[in-house]
């Protein structure tokens, strides 16, 4: 039989966590659910008052809302694809046998991008792609092409994110998906390689079935990363020019830091929250098969 462990041994470890838990999830969550309910600004913090769900039906009827919307809808479905393709072939390549220190070279560099903070990330990205001083306008002069316009720029700058965004989280998407190929058994894997030599075969038929959680992973937490995303656009273009890169976060915090209306940002975190939960939930559904 297996000794009970006491109570106050299992409070002790944990308490911290829930304490944690409490401290950085449910409380801010709570109160910004409060705050959403109210007309609260700052500009007249005496004046605040509960209005129920009216910041919800403005924020719903909002067409910069949606906007926004439509912005980080269009970043997620061209960067992630993107990350999910290149993260596959690198982890593929990887995957392979062989290789020897090349292999665990490329891992330890994997971690680089992933290493580097959003913000350091857009002043990178200010940095190489200036247009008088940028990195990579030099190199265009090298080849004759005239200067470009990338933070200053709409188009330019939309694309110049999701470069940023590429580059930064590919390597997660590799390592990840790689993790997920290290669960393949080799005997299985190697059989199939014996039968064809075709590589999309074997990753059709062999591969991906043990990939199917790892990819569920990535799509979650890319989606929570993107919808999220504020600190790498916030430092390269501030959501501009205009509003090519105003993102929903972005937008949360223009209405909540600069316009002070802490009510009304409260409901497009809140609304912002409740997008994140429904595609995880739908993530789910789509590749698992509940077993009865």
């Amino acid at each position: 039989m297996t000794a009970r462990v006491p109570r106050r041994t299992i409070l002790a470890f944990l308490g911290p966590s829930v304490l944690a838990l409490l401290a950085v999830g449910i409380v801010p969550l709570g109160y910004a659910l409060w705050k959403s309910l109210h007309d609260f600004n700052l500009t007249r913090i005496a004046r605040q008052r509960f209005v129920g769900l009216d910041n919800y039906v403005t924020v719903l009827a909002d067409p910069v809302f949606w906007a926004a919307v439509g912005r980080t809808a269009a970043l997620f479905v061209i960067a992630v694809p993107i990350q999910i393709a290149l993260g596959l072939m690198i982890a593929l390549l990887l995957h392979r046998p062989g290789l020897g220190f090349l292999k665990t070279f490329t891992r330890l560099s994997l971690v680089l991008p992933m290493a580097t903070t959003y913000a350091v990330v857009g002043l990178l990205a200010q940095v190489t792609l200036n247009q008088k001083y940028g990195v990579f306008n030099q190199m265009l002069g090298w080849l004759g092409i005239a200067p470009i316009n990338f933070i200053g720029d709409p188009r330019n700058a939309f694309i110049g994110v999701i470069f940023w965004d590429v580059w930064q989280w590919t390597p997660f998407v590799a390592l990840v998906l790689l993790a997920g190929l290290s669960t393949v058994p080799p005997e299985i894997e190697e059989a199939a390689r014996l039968e064809t030599k075709r590589w999309w075969t074997v990753l059709r038929h062999v591969q991906l079935p043990f990939l199917i959680p790892s990819l569920v992973a990535v799509l979650i937490l890319r989606t929570a990363d993107t919808l999220k995303l504020f600190d790498m656009v916030f430092t390269m273009t501030r959501g501009g020019p205009g509003n090519a890169t105003e993102f929903i976060a972005i937008l949360i915090e223009r209405v909540g830091n600069r316009q002070f209306d802490i009510g009304l940002a409260s409901a497009q975190s809140v609304i912002l929250l409740a997008i994140t939960i429904v595609l995880a939930r739908l993530y789910i559904r789509m590749f698992y098969r509940e077993v009865r």
